[in-house]
Order: structure tokens, then sequence, then C-alpha cells
């Protein structure tokens, strides 16, 4: 029979979710699955409810990255209210929505970085849980952590100014926003005091991606081929190929490069993705039905979003791009851990964007709203810190809803942190019968890699104990650990 060890709940990740590893009677690992243990139930309790509520309920999903949900709901509204997809906004509304969106993305990838992380990074993946935290990196390096928490202060405090509020606001309403930036928000936004001005968070998001490079070039080892693997990648593209976070077509490229999915309009992605269930997880496996179940997976996130775009048009974070892009021959990168240097990639664009919009009288001025035709059916899609965010909605002639489809960026990784969780357990626990904390901490260092939100691809029941256990080929249980 084997050993079967168990690793749950997986930390320093939103939610939870376990790791089962089989290993056979010679100790090699056979089957390894990260099963999500929550289930989610907003795509049926939203219905009967009125489409209008949508962007606000459905945020409720987590309290991470609601601006995401919250936005993506919103798009899918304007195709409803006949206000067309992403470009069809007033100038007001549309750019108000990529700063508040612009905010999410610097406070999220910030929080990520530098809480859970960095401390990877600073200690080892093998290093004494009790200092492999955010307080340990706070008194090995304040600056760094000094640095995180202003830098995702900073995202929030844009999200308030679009928002309302900074989690869980009410600024976008189907065909546009609710609200202008004041001159004072600005103001505060662009110059604010030592700590708080737009000129500190790029030279700060400049420095994180100097202090991820300099780690990169002592511990390749860890960086390039803790956890390589083909994958395809999908993302939204801007029309041109650039980096567009908010708004674009779909793209799908293989593991060299090659298109697999080309830049179709994503309101109608269910001709072209579909979704398996399988009886170990409540979350699904989505994939390009074209190419099928068994090979037709792919990875969202900072890395996908690297390896679909051609450029970045912003110049600080362009020219950080062509350096990724060098390093990487041109091609894709199928290096697990490079989502990270992704992920900072794109801290410096979004500070560059934010800078650009704090500086566009649109802003301050201008329709908020606009509205045509009804419509009975919407999709909205944006990429969310996580990866490429899917909301998809139909309602009644009493304008209710009768179907909602949520497909998150969490779910789209499925099948990718399924593959990182194996390759990296089959190097760690290969003929070890003894669970060490180290080993553990290796596999969940790959999951968090994607930075999954566990709550947004299911919904909480409850909390759950973390408990490690390690059977013998007779299936008795030879060891069990915990941690509180």
């Amino acid at each position: 029979m084997g050993q079967k060890i168990t690793i749950e709940p997986v930390t320093r990740v939103e939610g939870h979710g376990k790791v089962t590893i089989h290993l056979n009677n010679e100790g090699k690992i056979e089957q390894t699955r990260l099963h999500i243990v929550e289930f989610r139930g907003f795509e049926r309790f939203v219905q009967g409810r009125p489409y209008w509520e949508m962007p606000v309920l459905v945020q409720r999903l987590c309290g991470i990255c609601p601006v995401s949900h919250h936005l993506a709901a919103a798009k899918a509204l304007d195709v409803i209210v006949g206000a067309g997809t992403g470009d069809g906004l007033t100038p007001t509304g549309e750019k108000m929505r990529r700063l508040m969106h612009y905010g999410q993305m610097f406070q999220s990838h910030s929080l990520h970085f530098f809480h859970l992380a960095s401390p990877d990074l600073l200690f080892g993946v093998d290093s004494d849980p009790i200092k492999r935290n955010i307080i340990g990196v706070a008194l090995a390096n304040k600056d760094l952590a000094v640095q995180g928490v202003m830098m995702r202060k900073y995202g929030q405090e844009v999200i308030k100014v679009t928002a309302g509020k900074k989690i869980h606001g009410t600024g976008a309403i189907p065909g546009g926003i609710n609200k202008h930036l004041t001159e004072e928000e600005r103001d505060y936004l662009l110059h604010g005091d030592d700590y708080m001005n737009i000129d500190k968070m790029i030279s700060w998001s400049q420095d994180a991606l100097e202090f991820f490079k300099d780690y990169h070039k002592n511990n390749k080892a860890i960086i390039d081929h803790f956890a390589e693997f083909p994958s395809s990648y999908l993302s939204l593209v801007r029309k041109d190929g650039a980096l567009d976070l908010y708004h674009g077509v779909l793209r799908a490229v293989d593991s060299e490069g090659k298109k697999i999915l080309h830049d179709v309009d994503y309101q109608e992605y269910d001709r072209y993705i579909d979704e398996e269930v399988k009886s170990w997880s409540y979350m699904k496996f989505p994939y390009l039905k074209e190419i099928g179940k068994k090979t037709g997976w792919y990875s969202v996130g900072p890395l996908a979003r690297m390896n679909t775009v051609e450029f970045i048009d912003t110049p600080l974070a362009q020219k950080e791009f062509e350096q990724f892009r060098k390093y990487n021959g041109g091609k894709p990168s199928n290096k697990t851990m490079h989502s990270h240097w992704a992920r900072l990639i794109e801290i410096l664009h979004s500070a560059e964007k934010i800078k650009e919009l704090l500086n566009d009288p649109d802003l301050m001025e201008g329709e908020l709203v606009t509205r045509g035709t009804k419509k009975l059916e919407g999709v909205g899609l944006i990429e969310a810190p996580r990866g490429t965010l899917f909301h998809q909605y139909k309602i009644g002639e009493n304008d209710m809803i009768t179907m909602a489809n949520l497909i998150v960026s969490t779910t789209n990784n499925n099948q990718p942190m399924n593959e990182a969780v194996n390759q990296v357990a089959v190097k760690v626990m290969t003929g070890q019968k003894e669970i060490t904390e180290g080993m553990m901490n290796a596999v969940e260092v790959a999951i968090r890699a994607y930075d999954p939100c566990l709550s947004c691809a299911t919904h909480a029941l409850g909390q759950m104990p973390l408990e490690f256990e390690v059977y013998d080929a007779y299936n008795n249980l030879i060891d069990r650990k915990f941690k509180h």
C-alpha cells in the first residue's frame, strides 16, 4: 500500500487546503494532490438577486482581493446595461476604475512578496518556522519590512479614494463609476509625505526588484530549478500585444511561446475554455477545449502575463521586462519561482500607471456613467493579482440573476499547482520515512509562488487543524505531527 503523507492545511496562503502525497513500498512518489477542502456557494446563492448588487455582493468572496471581483462583476454588468466591454465607458469611468485596479495590484502583490514569500527567501525553506515569518523579516531586515507595510498601505489608500473604502468598496457600478477623484485626494497620493507619495513607491518598487535579482544571483538553485515544468500560459493582452491588467483580448501560448489561443473576444470564452470536475477537490480544473482535458491546462498570473505579452507600456517596467525575457532566451519561463520576479515587475508597472493616471485631469471631471441597450447576459474579465478572473452573469426579464459562473485565478492555476507540488515532493520526500517541517514547507513554497486565494476558488466552511501523517507499506500509522 505504501505510505501516505498529509499536509493540512497549507500555510501562508489565503484559505484552507491540504496536500496528500502517496509513496510506494520503495519510497518513491506515486501520486500527489492539492486538495481544496472548502466549498464555494456564491454561484448559487447570488441567483435571484438584482443584477446591480453583484459588484458589491461577490467581493465578499475575499478580503484580500475584493477589488478584483468588484471590477470583474462591474465589467460583466457593463455589457448587460449596454455600456460595452472595457473601452465603452466614459473616460472618467474607465480611468477611475483603472486607478482602483492598479492600487489593488500594488497592494496585493506587495502583501504577497513582503509578508508571505520573503520569509522563505530571507531565511531558507527549511529554517526555523518561529523565525520564518513577517515578524522575523522585521527583526532581520527592518527596511524591507517597512517598505512592505508602507507599499501595501499606499495601494489601499488608492483603493479608498476610488472605491470609497479600502475593503469592500462601492465605487464601480454598472456602466461606470460613482465618484470623481478630488484635488485633495490626488495631491495626497502624488506628494503625501516622506513615506506616502508615488515617487517613493516607484523607488521602493525598483529596490524590491534589485533585492530579488541580487538574491537570484546567489540562489539560482531555488529560483531557477526548485519547480520547473512545461506549461501553457493564458492572460488578457492589449490588442497591440502590450500588458494590460484591466482589459484586452484572450491569448494563450504554449511552453515554447507559440500561440494556441489567438487573441479572442472574452465574451465568447466558453467556446474555448471548459472546466473538469474531480472527486477529490472542490476546485475545478479548467482547460482549453481544442487541446483537451489531459494537456489543455494552463497557468495564469504574473508569470503567465510576462510569458504572453510582447511589451509593457511603462518605461521602467519595460526595461525590467526586457531583462526577464532575455534571461529566458526570449521564450516563456517555465520556472515556478520566477513568478516572484514577474510579480515585482508588475508592482513597478502598477506604480508607474498610478502616477500616470493621477496626472490625468479626466479623473476629476467628466461624465461618470454611460448606458445603452440592455442585454440579458454579460461576461467580465480582468487580470487579478493572481491571474485571469472570469465573471459571467445571465439575468431574466425581471432583472434578477438567473445564472452566474466564476472562474477565479486560483482555479485556473489548479493543475499547475498540482504539477509543482508533485515535482517538489519527488525531490524532497522520495525515500524519506520521517516528516520534517522543512520538507513540508518546501511543498508549500511551490504552492505559495502562485499566491493562491483558496477562499476565492471555494467558500470557507469552518476551520481545520494542521496534521501530518505517515503510513508504512501496511497502512500502519508510523508518524504523526501537528502544527498549531
